[in-house]
This record gives C-alpha cells, structure tokens and sequence, in this order.
C-alpha cells in the first residue's frame, strides 16, 4: 500500500497518554471536532475510525496556537505542541502509516489553521499539526493517536512495519514544555484540539474494542489515568 503524507506546519514541545474510549458508535459524518485535556504528558488520546467513502484524511489541532474549529468553537492557545499519527487497524498489531510533531519536522512556515505563538523570547512559532494522508481505503478502519509532541510512538523512529504496541519514546521530562532552546521555553497547559475531516467522503467514529483497552493498560503501566471532560461535534 502507498500513502502519501503532507506535513503543513509546528515547533517543540512535551508529552501524552490518556485512552479515550466512546460507549455508542457515532453517525457518518463528513467532519469531526473534539476537545479535551490530557491529565499528564505520558497521557494519551486514542480515536477509531471507519472511513466508509473517500481516501484521503486531513488532521488539524488548534490547541497550542489557538484558532476557530469545524464546531465553530474558538480554542485558546496555551495548550501543549501535539504528536498526531495514523495507524491502520485497531489495538496493539495497529501498523502505523504516518505521523508528526515538532521533535520530528521544521514548522517554519507557520501552521494554518492554527495560530502561531512567542516561545521563549521567540515570536511567530508554530506548535500545531496540519496534516493530510492520501492513499487511504474506504471499509477500512483506522486508529488516530494524539499526545503530547514529546511522547512519541515508537514506531515513527522504526522501519516498516511498526506497531502502535511497540511503545512509545518518552522526551517530555515529565512536564508539558515547549522550548525554541534550552532557555526559551513556555509552560503548556494539557488542553488539546483536533478536527478529522474527510473532504470528499465520510467516516464513523467507533468505539474501541474492550481488548486495546487492557493493551493500553499494559502500555501504561504504573501511571494513574484521570478523568477528563471531552466534547464532541459531527458535521455530515
């Protein structure tokens, strides 16, 4: 299978490990919002998703520079610089297709729709993920990782193939932190945002299977996962 990843803009950051998991599959739905707060940088946010038409699947977060999402809402920046990745199939054999953050790339030409934010002492930085995967299949279900820019999954450093429960390389330092250099640093809060859209096509959001969930807890292992308040809104 080929896909074609296109990174658009980001900076540097902290880390991510909270599990979210939906009780009731969600309507088809050409667009997608979602909202939170991670209770940690080790936390992180896992989404399932049945794409039923179309191939091609563009992610955007909002949280670090802020700006206005699909729902409308504006989100305050502030938030911590993101890790986003897509990985085809559920649970821990899930075979990772492509993702970004700013340890990974150079964000130097800003990151629309996000804004842009000072680091440090560093004006016009960008934290945020703008990012398109073409390639994609319809009937195929697919898992989207969100954590902080610092907690990476393993598999983005290996060669193929590489799984979603191969882990995950921990660089935060135990504090959501994003830092042009060593002495120019802000301290980020946990809160996040994420658009899913599928431009010419729809997808479901589905639960995860009760099995990634006692994976997950494996993966997670020794850390106290905390409750957190997460909004949804569906555009079809």
């Amino acid at each position: 299978m080929n896909y074609n990843i296109e990174t658009r803009p980001r900076l540097r950051a902290a880390g991510a490990v909270f599990l979210i998991f939906f009780t009731a599959s969600l309507a088809s739905a050409a667009r997608f919002s979602e909202t939170g707060t991670l209770s940690g940088p080790e936390d992180t946010v896992l989404i399932t998703l049945q794409l039923n038409a179309g191939d091609e699947l563009l992610l955007n977060t909002y949280g670090f520079g802020g700006g206005t999402n699909y729902a409308g809402e504006s989100i305050p920046s502030g938030g911590f610089d993101p890790f986003v990745g897509l990985f085809s199939g559920t649970g821990s054999t899930a075979l990772f297709i492509g993702g970004d953050s700013d340890i990974l790339s150079d964000y130097t030409p800003g990151c629309p729709p996000a804004g842009l934010l000072t680091v440090g002492s560093v004006p016009g930085q960008c934290g945020d993920v703008d990012l398109e995967i073409t390639g994609l299949h319809a009937g195929t279900t697919y898992t989207i990782l969100l954590s902080d820019g610092s907690y990476v999954p393993e598999a983005a450093f290996e060669s193929a193939p590489a799984y979603l429960g191969d882990g995950f390389v921990d660089l935060t330092g135990g504090a959501f932190q994003t830092c042009y250099d060593a002495s120019d640093c802000n301290s980020d809060t946990g809160n996040w945002a994420l658009d899913i859209s599928v431009p010419e096509g729809s997808f479901t959001i589905t639960p995860e299977p009760a099995s990634f969930w006692l994976a997950g807890l494996a993966l997670v292992a020794g850390l106290a996962l905390s409750s957190r308040k997460v909004r949804f809104h569906k555009f079809n």
